[in-house]
């Protein structure tokens, strides 16, 4: 299916252009067409809200219902969260960093939590760590199910959305008990956490997991099974290997094109070291493997938050002491650090000047090569009903393009 698909994604070899007519010639990497000729159309997918791609657009040309040019365009929500960061206090970034990735803050929160420990020297106790690896687990989990919901509506199966939108509500609910904030939590802060786990928190958990894991179930039997599902996303967006280094691609969009990459295997970090699980691949690269791929991960999310509670220390300092934060100047230097999110590799690169504000941030989120330059040449060739599903197949956020 690869190689099939792959003519008309990527290389638009003049065969195939001479085979399609529809598809103008290609000049300097773009297509040149001409609007006055009344062969061709521009239409507009897009911005619209809410949704996991919504706050973005699509400046399409079409022949037909046909894809003949694509140019993405942001810029429509928040912006500028890298340079707020940097006139700000760093205790004061917090509320800023869980707006990078709205449905999952909670990458932002650690990297940015770990990347200024690493420079200060300090160092979040044991039981800490442990609850931070639940809390990137719990979010991941919600991250997929707000995904699959998207995934779902935009083939027209709407059902499945609002279970899984349901689903992740009950996640939110635990995140509300463990932090006081259902969207933002800013509970990862240097030194561990904010706060110890209620009383009962674990028991909650478990039963939630188990509600979430039924859900699951009836997702795989009525979408994954589904032979409309199939029809349109079998063969859709096929990503060939050949271009995952070139394009950047992280996450389970490299890993359903047989990439066997995870950074919670490849770089271990927090307590992933001593979690059991495996990396799950893909080989036929299209947007049905992608969801096949993510599904299964949803799964796996599921039994490692159960082998944190399982393993995780029940009693301990959850926070080591702080300076006074609002006069703490950071040691020189510059670190960056990175996680495995719901998408792909997600970084903070941080530079101190000794200073109590960052001198420099920089975020690298995967969605900036999926949602752009992999988009743009994802869509050329394909039929403009498909977009929407192409484009959630690739799980992008627009705040972390606009950073």
């Amino acid at each position: 299916m690869v190689e099939k698909g792959c003519a008309n994604l990527f290389t638009r070899s003049q065969k195939h252009i001479n085979d399609n007519p529809k598809l103008p010639p290609i000049v300097n990497g773009r297509a040149k067409y001409n609007l006055e000729s009344g062969k061709y159309l521009k239409i507009w997918q897009g911005p619209q809200h809410p949704g996991i791609t919504g706050n973005m657009s699509l400046e399409l040309t079409v022949c037909g219902d046909e894809i003949v040019d694509c140019k993405t365009h942001v810029g429509y929500l928040h912006r500028g969260f890298e340079k707020l960061m940097e006139r700000r206090k760093y205790m004061q970034c917090f509320p800023i960093v869980c707006r990078i990735a709205v449905p999952e803050p909670d990458f932002n929160e650690y990297l940015f939590a770990a990347t200024v420990e690493e420079l200060a020297g300090i160092e979040a106790p044991e039981r800490a760590l442990w609850i931070r690896t639940l809390n990137l687990e719990m979010a991941r989990l919600a991250s997929f199910f707000m995904w699959l919901g998207g995934q779902s509506g935009s083939f027209g199966m709407n059902t499945q959305g609002q279970w899984t939108v349901t689903m992740r509500d009950y996640i939110l609910d635990r995140f509300e008990e463990l932090s006081g904030g259902r969207i933002y939590h800013m509970y990862m802060i240097p030194g561990g956490v904010r706060a110890d786990l209620p009383s009962g928190f674990e028991n909650r958990l478990l039963d939630t997991l188990k509600t979430c894991e039924k859900c699951l179930d009836d997702v795989e039997l009525t979408m994954f099974n589904n032979s409309i599902f199939k029809k349109r996303s079998k063969g859709l967006g096929i990503i060939h290997p050949d271009i995952v280094d070139e394009f950047g691609i992280t996450g389970p969009n490299a890993r359903a094109a047989g990439f066997k990459r995870d950074l919670r295997k490849d770089e271990p970090y927090l307590k992933y070291d001593q979690l059991d699980f495996e990396i799950i691949t893909g080989i036929d690269s299209d947007a049905y493997t992608r969801a096949r791929v993510r599904l299964q991960e949803m799964y796996q999310s599921i039994d490692l938050i159960r082998q944190i509670l399982a393993k995780m220390p029940k009693t301990g300092s959850f926070f080591t002491k702080l300076p006074n934060v609002l006069h703490w100047n950071i040691p020189e230097g510059q670190i960056y650090k990175k996680a495995e999110c719901t998408r792909g590799e997600y970084g903070y690169y941080l530079r101190s000047d000794g200073s109590d504000k960052p001198r420099r941030i920089y975020v690298r989120g995967p969605s900036y090569t999926h949602a752009v330059s992999l988009m743009e040449r994802l869509c050329i060739g394909g039929n403009i009903s498909d977009t929407a599903g192409l484009m959630v197949s690739l799980h992008t956020y627009p705040p972390e393009v606009e950073r």
